[in-house]
C-alpha cells in the first residue's frame, strides 16, 4: 500500500517526503489515475440530469488524490531530480497526458457540461461559479471535444509527443548546465572577483578534490564571474559556454526538438481550428490576439530602442576609455555596466550584499508581507521536507488562523534546474464547508553560504527574492471555493502581477530600513545607497527593456506563424533580433534552445506577459505610494481584489475593482525613465 495513494496522515497534511521512494511513484499514478476514472464515470453515469453541482463542481473535485502526486513528483523534478527521476517522469508522462485527453475527449462527459452551459442565463450562479462553467466548457471545447473521432487520435498522438518533448528538453539544459567547469588554477586569472565569488569557487573546487577554483552556469557563479573578471578570454570562454547550452550537435542537443515542439503546436492549434498556436493561447488571456500582443510589444520597442541605444553608445565610449575596447561584445556588457554604474553612482553590489544577508531579506519579505496583509511567519520543524537546505513555515493571520504552509529553498545544487519560481504543493478550496488551505514553495538560486560568511545577496537577488514571494502571497492568501481557479490559476499575463508589483518595496527607504542590515554590524543601510539605489533603478532600463522585448518577440515569431519553413534555428532567431540586437551576433550561441519558458515550462505565446504585467503593477504600485506603501486599506483592496480571488473573475474586472480604473501604460514608462 503505497502512501501516495491515500490521505496523507501528517501535520496540517502535508507532504510526507521522507516516507516517499522512487519506486513508489509510477504504481501510485496508475492507482491514482484509475481512483479519478472511476470519480468521472461516476459524473458520466450519473442518472439524474446535469446541474452545475453534480457535474461542473464535482468534476472540479475530482482527481484530488492524482494533482497532490502530480504536484509533488514534478515539482521535485525541477528542485530535486536524478537520472531515475527523469526516467519516471517521461513514463509516466504520456500516461498523464492519455488520461487529460480521456477526460476532454469523453463525449458522454462533455453532453453534460454541454447540458449545463446551454442553461446558464437560468441557473442563478455566483460570479465564481459562472467563471468555472465557462472555463470547464471552454476546456472541453477548445481542447478537442468538439472534433471527429480520426482528429481525436491525431490530437492524443500530438499531446502525448509534446508531453514527451517538453520534458526532455527541460533535462537537456539543466544536463548541460551540470556538464560545465571552468576551472581555474592561476590566481592571476581571479583579478577583479568579489572575494565571496572566489570563496565559494574555491569551495567548489574543493568538493571535487581539485586545486584552484571553479566557476559553473549556475547563476550564483556564474553571474559574479561575467561581471567582475578582469580577465576577458575567461569571461569569453564561460559566456560562450553559457550560451551554447543544447547547442552543440551532442546528445543533448536540444534544434530539432525545439523545431518539433514549435511544428507540433502549430498542428495541433489547426487541427482544433485556430491559425496559429498564439491564436489558440491568446484566447483566454487579457491580451486576446496575437496582433494585439505584437502591437503591444512593438509599441514598447518604439518607446525603449532610442533610450537602449542611447545607453549603449554610452557603454562603449565608457569601455574605449576605460580599456581601450573598439567593439562591445556579449561577455563584456556586465562587466562594464557594473563598472558604469559605479563610476556614476558611486554604487556596485560588493558594497550593498553585507547589507542584504538572506535570512534577513526573507524575514523583510515576511515583515512586510505582515505589515500589509497581517501576515505572520513562523519557522516549523516538524514536518517533512525534501532536502535539509529547505526551511518550512506556518503562516498565520491576525487571529492565529492558519493561512498556509510555506517552503522556501534557496541555493543551487545539481539536481535543481537554474533560475527561480514558485509553486504549490497542495491547492485551496473549500470543500464539505472546510477552506482547506495551501502548501507553497518558493525556489531560488542564491549564493550559498562560505566558510566565513552567510549568504549575501546582490541587489538583483533580492528583487528575485521579493518577486517569488509576491508569486507566493498569491498562492498563499486564496480564498477561492474551486480548486481549478484557486490562488495563481490566472490569466497568464495576470499571474506576474502579484510578483512584480512585490519588487517595488525593495526600492522603498522606509521597507529597506526593515531588513537591510549589516551582516556584522547590525547597521541599517546608510541612506545615500538608498537614494542610490532608487536613482539607478532606470540605470540601462532602455537596454533591459529592449532584451526583454527580444525574447517575447522570438516567442511570438515561433507561436504566431506556421515554423515549418524554419530549417536553421540559429538563423531564423538571429533574423527575429535583428531589431533588437545592440551587441554583436554569436556565431557558437543561441538562446531559443534553452528557453526553458517557452519550450519546457508554460509561457509559450505568454513570455509578453512580463511586460504586460509591468503596466499593471506600475500603475498598482503608483496607487499605494499615493497614499502610503503600508496603507491598510489600499493593501486590503489588493489583498481582496486580486490576491485572494485567483481566477474567479475576469483580470480586469479584479482590477478595476482594485484600483477604479483601467491601468495606464504611463506609470511604467515614467518609472522606466521612458517617457
Amino acid at each position: 500500500m503505497s502512501i501516495l495513494t491515500h490521505p496523507f496522515n501528517t501535520k496540517y497534511d502535508t507532504a510526507p517526503f521522507a516516507q516517499i521512494k522512487l519506486e513508489d511513484y509510477k504504481p501510485a499514478f496508475i492507482e491514482n489515475i484509475a481512483t479519478a476514472k472511476a470519480e468521472i464515470d461516476t459524473i458520466t453515469n450519473n442518472s439524474e440530469a446535469p446541474t452545475f453541482e453534480n457535474t461542473i463542481a464535482a468534476l472540479d473535485f475530482s482527481g484530488n488524490r492524482l494533482d497532490r502526486l502530480s504536484s509533488i513528483f514534478f515539482n521535485l523534478n525541477s528542485a530535486e531530480t536524478c537520472e531515475e527521476m527523469q526516467k519516471i517522469a517521461q513514463e509516466v508522462s504520456p500516461i498523464l497526458t492519455e488520461f487529460s485527453n480521456d477526460i476532454t475527449l469523453n463525449t458522454a462527459l462533455f453532453k453534460r457540461v454541454k447540458a449545463v452551459y446551454e442553461q446558464k442565463e437560468n441557473l442563478n450562479l455566483s460570479p465564481e461559479q459562472a467563471t468555472l462553467l465557462d472555463k470547464k466548457f471552454k476546456n472541453f471545447s477548445r481542447n478537442g471535444a468538439l472534433l471527429s473521432e480520426d482528429k481525436k487520435i491525431k490530437l492524443r498522438e500530438i499531446d502525448t509527443e509534446l508531453a514527451k518533448l517538453k520534458l526532455t528538453f527541460g533535462e537537456n539544459v539543466l544536463a548541460e548546465t551540470n556538464n560545465y567547469q571552468l576551472h581555474i588554477t592561476s590566481e592571476e586569472d581571479l583579478k577583479g572577483l568579489p572575494e565571496g565569488a572566489i570563496e565559494a569557487a574555491k569551495s567548489l573546487a574543493k568538493n571535487k578534490d581539485l586545486e584552484g577554483w571553479i566557476f559553473t552556469l549556475d547563476f550564483p557563479s556564474y553571474i559574479p564571474f561575467v561581471t567582475y573578471a578582469d580577465n576577458r578570454e575567461l569571461r569569453k570562454t564561460i559566456a560562450i559556454a553559457a550560451g551554447k547550452k543544447a547547442f552543440q550537435n551532442n546528445e543533448f542537443d536540444n534544434q530539432e526538438i525545439t523545431l518539433k515542439i514549435a511544428k507540433l503546436r502549430y498542428e495541433r492549434a489547426n487541427l482544433l481550428g485556430y491559425e496559429t498556436h498564439a491564436h489558440f493561447v491568446l484566447e483566454e488571456r487579457m491580451a486576446q490576439n496575437p496582433d494585439k500582443v505584437k502591437s503591444f510589444l512593438n509599441d514598447l520597442l518604439a518607446k525603449a530602442k532610442p533610450a537602449a541605444e542611447r545607453e549603449f553608445a554610452q557603454l562603449t565610449a565608457f569601455a574605449k576609455d576605460l580599456d581601450g575596447i573598439d567593439h562591445l561584445e556579449k561577455w563584456d556588457g556586465a562587466y562594464y555596466s557594473e563598472k558604469l554604474k559605479h563610476k556614476l553612482f558611486n554604487l556596485d553590489d560588493e558594497k550593498l550584499k553585507p547589507y542584504f544577508q538572506l535570512e534577513n531579506v526573507l524575514n523583510g519579505a515576511f515583515t512586510i508581507a505582515g505589515e500589509l496583509y497581517g501576515l505572520t511567519f513562523t519557522e516549523i520543524f516538524d514536518i517533512d521536507k525534501y532536502h535539509e537546505e529547505v526551511t518550512t513555515y506556518e503562516v498565520k493571520d491576525e487571529l492565529g488562523e492558519l493561512v498556509a504552509i510555506f517552503y522556501a529553498d534557496f541555493f543551487p545544487r545539481k539536481g535543481k534546474r537554474n533560475g527561480a519560481w514558485m509553486t504549490s504543493y497542495k491547492s485551496q478550496c473549500i470543500k464539505n464547508g472546510v477552506n482547506e488551505r495551501p502548501h507553497i514553495s518558493n525556489v531560488c538560486n542564491f549564493t550559498k553560504p562560505t566558510e566565513t560568511k552567510p549568504s549575501l545577496l546582490t541587489f538583483n537577488e533580492v528583487t528575485t527574492l521579493f518577486h517569488e514571494f509576491g508569486h507566493g502571497l498569491h498562492g498563499m492568501l486564496a480564498n477561492t471555493t474551486y480548486p481549478s481557479l484557486s490562488g495563481t490559476s490566472v490569466y497568464w499575463d495576470f499571474v506576474e502581477l502579484p510578483s512584480q508589483v512585490m519588487e517595488n518595496w525593495c526600492y522603498e527607504p522606509e521597507a529597506l530600513a526593515l531588513f537591510a542590515k549589516h551582516y556584522q554590524t547590525g547597521e541599517i543601510i546608510p541612506q545615500e545607497y538608498v537614494e542610490k539605489i532608487k536613482e539607478s533603478a532606470s540605470f540601462q532600463e532602455g537596454m533591459a527593456t529592449l532584451r526583454q522585448l527580444s525574447f517575447g518577440l522570438l516567442d511570438m515569431a515561433f507561436h504566431s506563424n506556421n515554423p515549418s519553413a524554419i530549417t536553421d534555428i540559429k538563423a531564423f532567431e538571429k533574423t527575429i533580433f535583428e531589431n533588437t540586437s545592440l551587441y554583436p551576433d554569436v556565431a557558437e550561441n543561441c538562446m531559443s534552445v534553452s528557453f526553458s519558458h517557452i519550450f519546457a515550462g508554460g509561457y509559450s505565446s505568454g513570455y509578453y506577459s512580463y511586460k504586460w504585467a509591468e503596466v499593471l503593477d506600475a500603475d498598482a504600485f503608483a496607487y499605494f505610494q499615493e497614499k502610503g506603501i503600508f496603507n491598510k486599506e489600499v493593501a486590503t483592496k489588493f489583498k481582496e481584489n486580486v490576491l485572494s480571488k485567483g481566477g474567479t473573475e475576469h483580470p480586469m474586472t479584479l482590477y478595476k475593482r482594485f484600483r477604479g480604473q483601467e491601468p495606464s501604460p504611463d506609470a511604467l514608462l515614467k518609472r522606466a525613465g521612458l517617457l
